[in-house]
């Protein structure tokens, strides 16, 4: 049996429990499938056994597109995890759901957690529980071909004018005017709808949401904010909605100059066929920067109960200690979101991670009641307007309504 103990973890300042007798017990953790993200995690449990014998952790994943299905199918079938991944903008669905249980506050102290780790990890908060911890934090930037900016004679954009000049310096189409290597990607299924959400709407003078969480977008920042990213296709010609399927797959391929993208794809991009380089998203013609910051928590499912439930609290406190996030940060990219571990001379000063981290000082973190539908609703309003003719104001103005229909039934 297990018995709790109150330990020091890992250089953290986190609590967590101590292995008592020799009976080994087996726990499992899931996550949703990607590459660098599985390796990193195989890497922490091979880690954590290691330091732990009598616990065995089960790594299980599964597909992006059915990962909520099969956590709230194990639910219903009274199984489940013991330590889930989930995106902090899921945090409801699962909460309501009955998903995820509170951590106890004499394993995971609040003082501590609130002291240590960056501001945005009280987006897993409810009342007066945390529902889990982030091993890290993500941000973005603006990803550069080198040598397509070196054959083009200019330097990475600073601001948002710079930024179109660049693309269309860099766009290269063929004898009928169709792009056949991008500028800069578009891709609202991506990144680019924190983009156009919590950066674009601010540069253009507008807030995405007001002081209560309801849609503040339907004015006249928001379709500015609309405009200028639905001119990179109608206007500019340098961007093309659903060129080679995703964004990243055309930086990957060296046919996009720019595109804008998170920590999470520094361990994807490091096997690009070419230099890129990585900064600061663009001010606008005032200066004003924004950014948007998010991460993947992780969280002890509602089933885990005795041993299992110590040995995953246990688990949970090693993957968001100072360890693990550094090993983390050196297999996906992403930053770790405990201040001393991320706030470092060596990563501030990197040209890769400094950007990025620039970034955090002035991020907005949204407040999502159903991630993947709030997400729609952004793809849905460009296309309208990119692939239909509605009208910015009209496309806006549907897209508003229909978050906003999200949001008032997330509250109930």
């Amino acid at each position: 049996m297990f018995t709790k103990a109150k330990m020091a973890g890992l250089a953290a300042g986190i609590s967590f429990l101590a292995l008592g007798s020799a009976q080994a017990v087996e726990i499992e953790y899931w996550q949703y499938v990607f590459d660098s993200r599985v390796q990193a995690m195989d890497k922490l449990i091979e880690n954590f056994e290691a330091a732990n014998p009598d616990i065995t952790v089960k790594h299980t994943t599964f597909p992006y597109a059915d990962y909520q299905t099969r956590v709230v199918a194990a639910k219903v079938a009274g199984q489940g995890p013991d330590v889930v991944q989930l995106f902090y903008g899921w945090t409801d669905q699962f909460v309501n759901g009955g998903l995820i249980k509170p951590l106890d506050p004499a394993v995971f102290p609040h003082a501590e957690i609130e002291a240590d780790f960056f501001p945005i990890v009280s987006a897993m908060k409810r009342g007066d529980d945390y529902y889990g911890l982030p091993t890290a934090v993500r941000s973005l930037a603006l990803f550069y071909n080198k040598a397509i900016f070196a054959e083009a004679g200019i330097e990475p954009p600073t601001t948002l004018d710079e930024l179109v000049a660049a693309a269309e310096a860099t766009t290269k189409r063929d004898g009928s005017g169709n792009i056949t290597s991008a500028g800069i990607t578009m891709d609202m299924a991506g990144q680019d709808h924190h983009w156009w959400r919590e950066d674009l709407i601010r540069q253009f003078g507008g807030v995405p949401y007001d002081a209560e969480g309801n849609v503040a977008y339907n004015d006249e920042a928001g379709a500015a904010a609309l405009k200028f990213y639905t001119d990179l296709q109608t206007e500019h010609n340098v961007g093309l909605v659903g060129f080679m399927d995703e964004g990243q797959a055309a930086f990957r391929a060296g046919l996009a100059a720019m595109t804008i993208d998170g920590t999470f794809r520094l361990g994807a991009f490091a096997n690009n066929p070419f230099e890129w380089g990585v900064v600061e998203l663009p001010a606008n013609a005032d200066g004003v920067k924004s950014n948007y910051s998010s991460y993947f928590a992780n969280a002890i499912g509602a089933t885990s109960e005795g041993e299992e439930l110590e040995a995953a609290q246990k688990f949970l406190a090693y993957i968001s200690s100072a360890e693990a996030m550094e090993i983390w940060l050196d297999i996906v990219g992403e930053l770790p979101a405990r201040r001393d571990v991320a706030l470092t001379e060596k990563n501030l000063n990197d040209p890769i991670r400094g950007p990025f981290l620039k970034g955090l000082e002035y991020a907005q973190t949204t407040r999502f009641y159903d991630e993947a539908a709030q997400r729609q609703t952004a793809i849905d309003m460009v296309n309208r307007v990119l692939l239909e003719g509605q009208s910015i104001e009209d496309s806006i103005a549907q897209a508003a309504a229909a978050e906003q229909a999200i949001i008032d039934a997330g509250r109930q």
